[in-house]
């Protein structure tokens, strides 16, 4: 149960829109991967799958099997890849669910090939190939074709497709993407034919059309986050995080608000305590910095945040009252605070701060096909 009106509120429509625009920009001929890693990016990984899914996505990607599974036991059916590697449990977990599992060494061919045959299954898989990530991912031809001969070997595995990452398709300096395409190219020549080969995530995939290949792997474009200065396609931002003025007051010069009294008035000054804090994923480094929208307007931070509460200067909202609205990043009417700004004040990047709303917030959807 849910007594405040502190929630965040996902908008599927907005992430349909990004969506579309993806798939106007890459052509129909092009498969897009829809990647609901970390519970779609903190916007809830089951209903934003079914909305994809519905909308056109051609497989959807996780970072470990636990995510697949939670897909699965909501009954979602369709191609999920494994983007990391896994261990003894989560190969069985593979097998089991009919994930498919991203494959980079003769080890990870040796555990799910055992998975396999425990569970008399068969599993698809891909390879990764390292082209400069150095994350993970066989590094050069001749790592690639071990590797290619140990799942020749196993009996229960089909490669279907193989993939790479770009370390830096936000940059401006196109030098290394290049590079690291080039190496793609190269291992490309010993890859078995007709299998799905994908490079281009959110931002190469505006950047290089030349690595679009098979399939892209859409990500924060879809939450409505540009993945690169300049990106082209016009984005709708699909969270807002909300919470409510509980109560309002006005202090003279010299008194002090929060702990550490790190704000002290100058001058008479109204202010809001907003029933939201970092106890809520609302981070305490933003204290004295961020803003929040309140009847549109915004309404600078003051004083530390709280573990279960902020305050904020609403000495220019004469109408500010209990019970008002606070918006903490996303839209309000006209007016807009996008996670890039609150990631920027905090010294992070949007993907962060769209994972930072805690357990106890709940999500409120806005779905018009729903």
């Amino acid at each position: 149960m849910n007594y405040r009106n502190t929630y965040t509120q996902i908008d599927l429509d907005a992430i349909r829109h990004n969506f579309r625009g993806v798939r106007e920009r890459v052509g129909e001929k092009t498969a897009v991967l829809a990647v609901v890693k970390a519970d779609a990016y903190g916007h809830g990984a089951v209903r934003v799958s079914r909305a994809l899914l519905r909308e056109g996505a051609g497989m959807l990607g996780v970072a470990i099997p636990e995510e697949g599974e939670a897909l699965r036991a909501d009954g979602i059916g369709a191609d999920i890849l494994v983007l990391s590697g896994t261990n003894a449990a989560g190969a069985a977990a593979d097998v089991r669910l009919g994930l498919i599992q991203t494959v980079y060494s003769e080890e990870c061919v040796r555990i799910l090939e055992s998975a396999c045959e425990k569970e008399g299954k068969t599993a698809r898989v891909h390879v990764k190939l390292d082209t400069g990530m150095g994350r993970i991912g066989v590094r050069n031809p001749e790592e690639l074709k071990k590797l290619l001969s140990c799942l020749a070997r196993a009996k229960h595995l089909e490669v279907c497709g193989a993939y790479t990452h770009f370390a830096d398709a936000d940059s401006e300096d196109d030098g290394y993407r290049k590079e690291q395409l080039s190496r793609f190219l190269e291992m490309k020549r010993d890859l078995p034919s007709g299998i799905v080969l994908h490079a281009a995530a959110s931002a190469a995939l505006a950047r290089m059309p030349e690595a679009r290949f098979d399939m892209v792997r859409a990500g924060i474009v879809l939450y409505g986050c540009p993945p690169c200065e300049g990106y082209p396609d016009k984005l709708e931002n699909a969270m807002r995080f909300v919470s409510e003025v509980v109560h309002v007051k006005e202090i003279g010069p010299g008194e002090s608000i929060g702990y550490g009294r790190k704000f002290l008035a100058d001058r008479k000054t109204r202010v809001a305590t907003v029933a939201v804090g970092y106890g809520d994923g609302y981070p305490r480094i933003l204290s004295g910095k961020a803003q929040v929208l309140i009847r549109g307007k915004r309404c600078r931070v003051l004083g530390n945040i709280c573990m279960d509460a902020l305050m904020a200067d609403v000495s220019q909202v004469a109408e500010a009252a209990r019970g008002d609205e606070a918006v903490l990043w996303g839209t309000q009417g006209d007016a807009c605070i996008p996670p890039a700004e609150i990631a920027r004040l905090a010294g992070t990047i949007d993907y962060e701060i769209l994972l930072s709303p805690s357990g106890r917030v709940p999500r409120k959807y806005i779905d018009s096909e729903g």
